[in-house]
């Protein structure tokens, strides 16, 4: 069972659990991902929270409905998610890190260069 945050509906925590395992390959495209039944009574919430969670990433082109048979991870979903996220990280996140790095006076030497995993 997830520990839910409290800054966000967990509805688009569960589509950002969706949309990380996409990009992280741990849901191949072409996979089927779990029922609405099956992760509602795991992580007991509602299904209508799953399923809103899935329908954001329906509506963006990474998850398709197959009738009868559930919802499955599109073609090329790894690729849209991780250029997506590219591009939110370089235009949302990435200006207010560089700002605090440059108000705290740090220069690239100071900052760690290991990779986290």
């Amino acid at each position: 069972m997830t520990d839910w945050g409290e800054n966000e509906p967990i509805y688009i925590q569960l589509a950002q659990r969706v949309l990380s395992q996409i990009m992280q390959g741990a849901l191949a495209e072409g996979e089927p991902i779990p029922s609405v039944r099956q992760v509602a009574g795991q992580e007991r919430i509602n299904p209508l929270t799953v399923s809103r969670g899935y329908q954001l990433l329906v509506d963006e082109g990474l998850l398709e409905k197959r009738r009868g048979l559930g919802m499955y991870v599109c073609d090329g979903a790894r690729d849209k998610a991780l250029a997506r996220e590219r591009d939110r990280f370089l235009n949302n996140e990435w200006p207010r890190i560089r700002d605090r790095i440059k108000v705290l006076g740090l220069s690239l030497d100071q900052l760690p260069q290991g990779r986290s995993s």
